[in-house]
């Protein structure tokens, strides 16, 4: 367990909580002790994960959520809201990459990545609002965003979805402040996750490739967002509202690649570096 305590009391609801950076915010939360509220598509992974937070000696239950449907959003937070008669933290996690060439993104692929990464998350604080807005303990929304709705890194359609939900936090923080309520997102550069397992299936050697273009010269992890995470959404993090955190190893600083060709030996990547 964590010796940190920040959540004490915390009524705190995680969707997409069942895998990757949902799962490590999820148990963070759970270590700092919050009652963890596990929300996955998949109830399976997110028993699981809300099963482990119970053996480690935290609070959590798990729901079976479709994010991007209004009706089961809706009577999620409904009955668990009234429940607890507030909520106190919403971390939304779930997000769709399609990885196909711009020119063949089908019609149906634009939808699903729009559907999972922007819309789930609109569902999600639209429904949560009125039970955040009970809440006396800091209140605050957290969504995972990512460098890819920042700057132009591929994927067009997960990118243009990913700056919307980065648009719709700002928006948000700016309605919602003067009754208290913080809204957030993290921009996580490349993590390795099941997003990247259909892209490693064709390129087992694509994760090495892009640990090169980091200046840290690794990928990020699961546990370093949900780390982000729980400092948006603790109270050291009381006049942050409106901002996107990147938490990318350098990644936006700068084009480092570039640097080493205009300048040679003494660019970031001089030979010796390598």
């Amino acid at each position: 367990m964590s010796a940190l305590r920040r959540f004490d009391g915390h009524i705190v609801v995680v969707t997409g909580g069942g895998r990757g950076i949902g799962r490590a915010t999820s148990l963070r939360f759970g270590a700092e002790g919050a009652h963890v509220v596990v929300a996955d598509e998949a109830v399976t992974f997110a028993d699981e994960v809300s099963a482990e937070i119970l053996e480690r000696g935290g609070s959590s239950e798990s729901w079976g959520v479709d994010v991007a449907d209004p009706s089961s959003v809706g009577r999620f937070f409904s009955e668990v809201g009234e429940r607890w008669q507030r909520l106190d933290v919403l971390v939304n996690c779930p997000g769709h990459a399609t990885d196909t060439p711009f020119e063949r993104v089908t019609e149906s692929e634009f939808v699903e990545d729009l559907s999972v990464t922007l819309k789930a998350p609109f569902l999600c604080i639209q429904a949560a609002i009125p039970y955040l807005l009970r809440s006396g303990k800091n209140p605050n929304v957290v969504s995972i965003g990512s460098v890819n709705g920042l700057r132009a890194f591929g994927n067009e359609t997960y990118g243009a979805a990913k700056a919307g939900l980065i648009n719709l936090t700002e928006n948000l923080a700016i309605r919602y402040g003067p009754r208290g309520l913080r809204v957030n997102v993290v921009a996580p550069g490349t993590i390795a996750t099941r997003l990247w397992d259909a892209r490693v299936a064709e390129e087992p050697a694509i994760l090495d490739r892009v640990t090169t273009l980091y200046p840290l010269r690794r990928l990020g992890t699961p546990e370093d967002i949900a780390a982000a995470c729980l400092f948006l959404a603790s109270s050291d993090a009381s006049w942050i509202t409106g901002h996107t955190l990147t938490v990318d190893g350098g990644i936006t600083a700068g084009h480092g690649a570039f640097i080493d060709t205009v300048f040679g030996d003494a660019g970031p990547f001089a030979p010796g570096d390598r």
